[in-house]
């Protein structure tokens, strides 16, 4: 495993360790098929805007989306018809409700927003429905662009939604009677169940938060599945709605659009930074997984992944990654460029927070071939560190020397020091100057 996934991986890694042992919560049973889930199941994902893939545990484990797949059909229904005419049906306003709640305007009959399973049932019932694109057909795509692969149904959690959803049909037949519903309640709904019955997995989900925080664009596949436009406003209605009663605590401890599922899915976004999704089946009173919340509340207090927090500039951490031969000031001499053909050297630039540091920590192991056996890594226009991004730096510092390569480390201000101080083996050797770095992990090749 490369540097970099060891680094982040172990981040998930220990979350993981410190909640599986949780055992508050319960599994639903309202739908009987979900009620079978294994409650020791726990697994997290995490996908950069690189399209960097880290997991632990039950991350491969097929599950169904339930109500995180709302979202993703409310991006299919603005792609389609707009904010103005989604609005029309649906409003965007919090309900501070539950998430089968009759979460009605008054005045208009409107469901406050596309989150809740009201205001989802008139979004599914949006998509337009036609005999060379059925409606579900089209939901199904879509979902499975977001996930960069062909998902497909669990037809025995649909048989079981269809053969339990009075409440959800309830529900159909009292926005109908308000003349909001654009299709047949029984239609809709039947719709909507095979929606929520797409399997998936934690891996999955995180990709396709991670395609709404990459501005639409999915950072496995590098499709634009939607507008950069429509995956705003879709992080938007996640961020006040995605929680159901419990949006503002969320959005105030943890700080990202989130949304969560009953068969135990959570995923959360950060804009240009990453996706990031769990599963566990036992839930909270609010229908949301009490492992997943748990973990990612700890991770973003962790990392510091609040929205509000300043972040550092998304993509242009690292400026270089090259060999030592290919630098402007190697010598034309054969011998010594053979020496620096064994070099790696990558630079970054501006404030190293946990996504940054992820990008260079990547950057270094990719800088590797097997013609190189050191690696210099260039600080020089690095502005700051933070403690996460120091952490992970030490530890990708440490595997890498570990694994036999040799570093060193351009940081003639310091921001390193703390992991460059130790005088053990696996310590890099600092260094002022790339140019003098260079030399001397050359020089040490030397037969």
């Amino acid at each position: 495993m490369s540097a970099a996934a060891d680094a982040v991986t172990d981040v998930l890694r220990e979350l993981r360790s410190r909640f599986a042992g949780e055992r508050f919560g319960e599994l639903i049973d309202y739908i009987p098929e979900l009620a079978l889930a294994d409650p020791d199941a726990f697994g997290l994902a995490l996908i950069s805007m690189d399209g960097h893939r880290y997991s632990t545990g039950e991350a491969d484990v097929p599950f169904t989306m339930q109500s995180v797949s709302k979202p993703f059909v409310y991006a299919l229904a603005l792609s389609v018809l707009g904010l103005d005419e989604v609005c029309r049906w649906v409003n965007a306003e919090p309900s501070g409700e539950a998430f089968n709640a009759i979460s009605l305007e008054r005045a208009t009959g409107r469901p406050a927003n596309a989150m809740v399973n009201a205001g989802a049932i008139v979004t599914t019932a949006l998509i337009p429905d036609t005999a060379d694109a059925p409606r579900f057909d089209r939901i199904l795509d879509c979902l499975s662009r977001f996930a960069g692969r062909q998902l497909d149904v669990d037809e025995a959690v649909y048989a079981s939604e269809v053969a339990t959803g009075d409440r959800n049909r309830a529900l159909a037949y009292l926005i109908r009677s308000t003349g909001l519903l654009p299709v047949d309640p029984v239609a809709s709904v039947e719709t909507y169940f095979r929606q929520c019955a797409v399997r998936v997995t934690a891996l999955d989900l995180a990709a396709m938060a991670a395609t709404l925080a990459n501005g639409g664009v999915n950072p496995l596949t590098g499709e634009a599945v939607v507008e950069e436009t429509v995956a705003a406003q879709v992080l938007a209605v996640m961020a006040t709605c995605g929680m159901y009663d419990a949006s503002g605590d969320w959005l105030l401890r943890v700080g990202l659009p989130a949304k969560s599922g009953v068969s135990g899915g959570l995923i959360a976004a950060g804009p240009a930074r990453f996706g990031l999704a769990t599963y566990s089946p036992p839930l909270d009173p609010t229908g949301t997984s009490v492992r997943g919340r748990r973990a990612l509340g700890a991770l973003s207090e962790r990392l510091g992944l609040h929205l509000m927090h300043n972040l550092a500039l998304a993509g242009s951490t690292v400026t270089l990654v090259t060999t030592a031969d290919d630098l402007p000031s190697a010598p034309t001499g054969e011998q010594e460029r053979a020496l620096r053909e064994q070099v790696s050297v990558v630079a970054a630039q501006g404030a190293l927070d946990f996504t940054a540091a992820e990008r260079v920590l990547y950057a270094l192991d990719e800088s590797r071939t097997q013609e190189t056996a050191s690696v210099v890594l260039d600080l020089r226009q690095v502005t700051g560190v933070d403690t996460v991004a120091l952490a992970m730096l030490r530890s990708g510092l440490e595997r890498l020397a570990e694994g036999g390569r040799r570093t060193a480390v351009v940081d003639p201000a310091g921001h390193l020091a703390a992991v460059s101080a130790g005088e053990g083996p696996t310590a890099p050797q600092r260094f002022t100057s790339r140019d003098e770095a260079v030399e001397r992990v050359a020089h040490d090749l030397e037969p």
